[in-house]
């Protein structure tokens, strides 16, 4: 007999705390990566706009992961 897949379980709160984790460690990889990328452009070129657009793309994506963190910290108080 073949397993019912419309059935779920609601998560626990364990098992919510590490899907989150899992999603906002790749968002904390993606954006020191992009940090790193345009520093090393930047020093490689000697010329600070060579990696200008990767270092404001890592900015951006630090804040996107600060301001998740921010939302996510505050949802799980009001719970």
């Amino acid at each position: 007999m073949a397993p019912n897949w419309k059935v779920r379980r609601p998560l626990t709160e364990h098992e919510e705390f590490e899907v989150v984790k899992m999603v906002l460690d790749k968002f904390l990889w993606l954006g020191t990566a992009l940090l790193g990328i345009g520093l090393f452009t930047s020093i490689e070129q000697l010329s600070a706009e060579a990696g200008l657009y990767y270092i404001i793309a890592g900015t951006v994506i630090m804040g996107l992961f600060g301001w998740i963190i921010v939302k996510e910290f505050e949802f799980s108080r009001v719970k």
